[in-house]
């Protein structure tokens, strides 16, 4: 009986690129890493590896700088994607030294989806293991993007990748309203909300805020506390008038 998984470059009779699969399985046992496009800003939120005691945090990072107006954050093996963040901001600075311009959010996707589909294609190779939310301003207007190991890539107004994917899509499907985002702090509390649905300890998150002109901001502690907090008193005012 032949191994079609053995193969990259071989198709199984139903037309399934096995090791293509395996890899999303990968992304799918990595961190929950979710995105949230609002009308000035575009939000990240990830969740947090534990980290020993010993470690040093700042060393383990899940949302990245790919230029001064772009960032990414990603869900699958680090390593795989430490090897493709370095090919991307690359090629920013190639593009920047050529053509005297900044890279466009789609054109740096396009570019990373394209290597990842390359490494789907080829004998001797194995397809990274990773999946990527891109996000940043194109023309004054926030992008979002999704990248997978296929070579995939698509345009989002929010959307989640890694462990849980599919629950925390979901509620941002119920939840994403362009009433409700009127606000910056709408936006981000959206997507804290969101990833609270699946992380066990809100202490586990990391927050990532994308403005426009303006270099990527991590939210302190003491201000994602702030957030979960207000998270919190609003469930609960709810739940005190659902029981009236």
């Amino acid at each position: 009986m032949a191994r079609y998984d053995r193969a990259l470059t071989v198709f199984s009779p139903d037309g399934h690129l096995f090791q293509v699969e395996y890899a999303l399985e990968a992304v799918n046992k990595g961190t929950t890493a979710l995105a949230v496009r609002g009308k000035n800003l575009v939000v990240l939120v990830v969740e947090k590896k534990s980290v020993a005691k010993l470690q040093e945090a700042r060393t383990v990072r899940k949302i990245v700088e790919l230029d001064e107006h772009i960032c990414l954050a990603f869900a699958g093996l680090t390593a795989d994607a430490r090897v493709l963040i370095n090919r991307a901001r690359i090629e920013c600075q190639s593009y920047k030294l050529t053509l005297e311009d900044s890279v466009s959010v789609e054109y740096i996707t396009r570019f990373i989806a394209q290597l990842q589909q390359k490494y789907t294609q080829s004998g001797g190779v194995r397809p990274f293991g990773i999946s990527t939310l891109i996000v940043g301003f194109d023309h004054d207007a926030p992008k979002l993007f999704q990248t997978d190991p296929s070579g995939t890539y698509s345009e989002w107004k929010a959307n989640a990748t890694g462990r849980n994917s599919k629950t925390v899509r979901e509620f941002l499907e119920n939840n994403y309203k362009d009433e409700k985002l009127q606000t910056d702090n709408d936006v981000i509390k959206l997507g804290i909300k969101a990833i609270m649905e699946v992380v066990e300890s809100p202490k586990n998150i990391e927050v990532a805020v994308i403005r426009k002109d303006q270099p990527m901001q991590l939210l302190s502690p003491e201000q994602q506390q702030q957030f979960i907090e207000l998270i919190e008193k609003e469930k609960k005012d709810a739940e005190e008038q659902q029981q009236q």
